[in-house]
């Protein structure tokens, strides 16, 4: 199965306005923006034939391309990320079996965690979309609750977990 990652990355978010092209400092004292240490994350995944940044906005390719990756324009009119994919993957000519949605401010997401997925979805390929989980402990589940309350996440917290 062929396997592209699309990390959908816009400009104008609401939120924090040109967030991709935020430079983060890393532990070794490196300077890099979102968009390219989530793009080295994505390209760390073993398996993947393709990894490709989708935005509406010139600035954002460029920056993606000035680091080695392949940009890929897409209208301003996508809703969200996902939105964002299918049409960078449409404008890619749509063959790839596996699209994984790789969020451009998710830099930190480990590679097995990806590799996981899409062996997932090899594995049973009548499946037309998978969301990936981690199985954690009620307190690291409160804290991210409380987290997500306050206001420092915008992420997906289920409130459920499962006893070991």
């Amino acid at each position: 199965m062929s396997v592209l990652i699309v990390i959908p990355a816009r400009y104008a978010s609401t939120r924090y306005p040109g967030k991709p092209l935020v430079e983060l400092t890393g532990a070794g004292g490196d300077k890099r923006t979102l968009i390219e240490r989530s793009w080295r994350a994505a390209c760390a995944v073993q398996g993947v034939d393709r990894v490709v940044v989708a935005t509406d906005d010139d600035r954002i390719r460029q920056a993606a391309e000035g680091f080695g990756a392949e940009g890929v324009m897409t209208s301003e009119s996508c809703a969200n990320g996902t939105e964002r994919c299918a049409e960078a993957h449409a404008a890619l000519g749509g063959q790839y079996e596996v699209v994984v949605n790789l969020q451009g401010d998710a830099p930190l997401t480990p590679h097995w965690f990806i590799e996981d997925l899409v062996k997932g979805l090899r594995a049973a390929p009548s499946m037309g979309l998978a969301t990936p989980v981690l199985q954690c402990d009620g307190d690291t589940l409160n804290s991210l609750l409380a987290d997500r309350a306050a206001g420092r996440v915008g992420g997906t917290t289920a409130g459920f977990w499962q006893r070991p």
